[in-house]
């Protein structure tokens, strides 16, 4: 409890301190620089607040409190049973301060100390539950990539660091825009390594492992924040490089279509709740990329209100993602703690027994569906806008990428209908699946109130969309010049009226509930024809699987499904089930074989690791021999001699 509470006084202290700045930063356009004068090998550290910084900032600062008021209720269990939650506290703390390092920090070296400082934090807060098998097994894959993606970012930052002969981030300008075939090289080096922290496919594969064995409030800070570390690593040097090549904006907005389809896809298919979630996560990555790879093909053909559209998109899209995520993953982390289970097909009817939570996580769902009057509708349908003004670019293969990226956009809206109504119906309406279900409650007020904000603010985004946006024009205005630019006021206008309008919409639809509730007039109610069951039974339900199944079964080179059939015998068998399991091609495919060859190669060295002492003092003996002779090869070849 004192740790919590000095996790709260932190991060109020951080919220005095960086909050009024980052909003002026924000507001003005003007940054905010501090620097830290040293005499080591950092030279001088500056941290700055731009308007992409403060941005981010922000985002980090408000979930990051809201997380942590999240996380008392949700912890209380753990508590109550004698864990200890000190080291996660402080671990929280360590990933809530390392991540406002990273997206102010303007020195490449330190830059590296903060990110993997964030990374380690989360891999602690991760695995939480530490006794559990699959737990260790998510935390050891999460640090094995986020070492990978560490080790890219060191190289383009060392070869960066070398030609620019500075750790700032404002001396590798001019050395980007010197040299376009450099630009892209260090580009793709710096994609990969913030890519992986992102979770575009296909860098993903630690992602759908971490994200459902992390504590719920870990897992909405991880997805809905840390990972938007990695997209502000790719906008930081984007707004360095200036106007990329031709060849960089078809590659990220390629593989960003590629990643949201990916990822809804696998979200349909998973039963476990979490699961869905961050794989939704990949999905999102996706749209966010989209708009950036839409940006940067503003850039290269000199369209600037397409740059524009794409870059605003990019930039709502992270901050609505950052708050119907947080939302989703706290709602989902509401049920766990009171079910615990994360298996869909074993809950249902929950709507009852937790209307508060069932009708945030609704809310949510609109939300992630990007359906008005709420926020997620903005960012995607000023992506969708910046498409369409695309197409008057004069080049047929630009034409055949944008349609085609805004048909998988499409496609993609689509499916993520299919996803989440899946998801709130199978989880919240219908009966009792299960046992799991029977003695359920509705959660605390601090993990309602939590939600109850978070949704809020998916309400008022997607109300008062025109406020929002003349804020968002200045993280803009770091990657492009906004001068001159024209047919700004359209898509707004759009989404004014569309917004009004389903606000109106949900106005009636409410207004007649209410009515129909409290009018005195009495309806007579029967019950619903049940083609032949004398009564309603929790078995004859859709369950998630038979209701994704005509789907999924249309693309089944995507997926390889794993079978777990016991057929009935008899006239009255005993026993017989069915379940099925959904693998990620990636890991079926492209991991699992590495992982397999990677064990049988090690094997063959096993005799060498036998225990006996004479064994290890020869194999130093060994070693040391062939040093002599390499050291002498090396003496002679230089120089050297008798």
């Amino acid at each position: 409890m004192i740790l919590y509470i000095l996790s709260i006084i932190t991060v109020l202290a951080a919220w005095f301190f960086l909050m009024p700045k980052a909003v002026t930063a924000l507001f003005t356009g003007y940054p905010i620089v501090k620097t830290l004068y040293t005499d080591g090998i950092f030279k001088d550290i500056q941290f700055v607040l731009d308007p992409l910084s403060a941005f981010f900032t922000i985002i980090i600062l408000v979930m990051g409190l809201l997380a942590l008021i999240y996380s008392k209720g949700y912890l209380k269990p753990y508590t109550e049973k004698g864990k200890s939650v000190t080291s996660h506290y402080i671990f929280f703390l360590a990933l809530f301060i390392s991540m406002i390092g990273v997206v102010t920090c303007q020195n490449a070296l330190f830059f590296l100390i903060i990110w993997e400082i964030m990374s380690l934090s989360s891999f602690f807060l991760v695995i939480f539950e530490n006794d559990k098998k699959e737990v260790l097994n998510a935390g050891v894959k999460y640090l094995i990539f986020m070492h990978i993606s560490v080790l890219f970012l060191i190289i383009a930052f060392a070869i960066l660091s070398i030609k620019a002969g500075s750790y700032d981030f404002s001396t590798f300008a001019q050395v980007l825009k010197e040299n376009n075939t450099f630009a892209d090289v260090i580009f793709m080096l710096f994609f990969i390594g913030f890519g992986i922290k992102a979770g575009f496919v296909p860098f993903h594969n630690w992602l759908p492992e971490a994200h459902p064995v992390a504590p719920s409030h870990i897992s909405a800070i991880m997805s809905g924040v840390m990972i938007k570390t990695g997209i502000y690593g790719i906008l930081r040097i984007l707004s360095l490089t200036g106007t990329p090549s031709k060849f960089i904006a078809y590659f990220v907005l390629i593989i960003s279509v590629i990643s949201a389809i990916y990822g809804i896809l696998y979200a349909i298919s998973q039963p476990d709740i979490k699961k869905m979630l961050a794989y939704s996560s990949i999905e999102n990555i996706g749209i966010i990329g989209i708009g950036l790879g839409v940006g940067m093909l503003g850039l290269v053909h000199n369209q600037p209100i397409v740059a524009f559209l794409g870059f605003i998109g990019c930039i709502f899209h992270i901050l609505n993602h950052s708050i119907f995520k947080n939302l989703l993953f706290f709602g989902a982390g509401a049920v766990y703690l009171k079910t615990h289970t994360k298996n869909m097909e074993l809950l249902g009817g929950l709507i009852k027994k937790m209307p508060k939570t069932g009708a945030l996580f609704l809310i949510g769902a609109l939300a992630i569906c990007a359906l008005p009057p709420f926020n997620g509708f903005i960012g995607e349908f000023l992506i969708y806008f910046g498409m369409l003004k695309g197409l008057s670019i004069n080049s047929f293969f630009n034409f055949l990428i944008l349609i085609s990226a805004f048909s998988g956009l499409a496609f993609v809206g689509t499916m993520a209908l299919l996803c989440f109504t899946k998801a709130f119906s199978v989880t919240f309406l219908g009966h009792e699946r299960s046992e799991k279900t029977e003695n359920t409650s509705e959660v605390s007020k601090t993990m309602i109130i939590s939600m109850g904000i978070l949704a809020s603010f998916a309400l008022l985004i997607g109300i008062f969309p025109e406020l929002f946006f003349e804020i968002l024009i200045m993280p803009v205005e770091t990657l492009m010049d906004l001068n001159g630019i024209t047919g700004v006021e359209e898509p707004l206008a759009i989404i004014q009226i569309i917004a009004m309008s389903a606000l109106l919409m949900l106005f009636i639809v409410t207004l007649l509930m209410y009515i129909k509730r409290y009018s005195n007039k009495k309806t007579e109610t029967a019950p619903t024809w049940g083609c032949g069951y004398d009564r309603e039974l929790p078995h004859a339900q859709y369950t998630g699987s038979s209701y994704a199944s005509p789907f999924l079964s249309m693309l089944k080179p995507l997926f390889k499904k794993i079978f777990d059939i016991e057929k009935p015998r008899k006239l009255f068998p005993k026993s017989a089930h069915f379940s099925l399991k959904i693998e990620d091609i990636e890991e079926a495919y492209v991991i699992n074989p590495l992982l397999k060859f990677d064990e049988w190669f090690l094997s063959k060295f096993e005799k060498l690791q036998n225990g006996n002492l004479q064994d290890y003092l020869k194999y130093g003996l060994i070693f040391l021999i062939i040093a002599i002779i390499g050291s002498f090869f090396s003496w002679s070849f230089t120089g050297g001699g008798f």
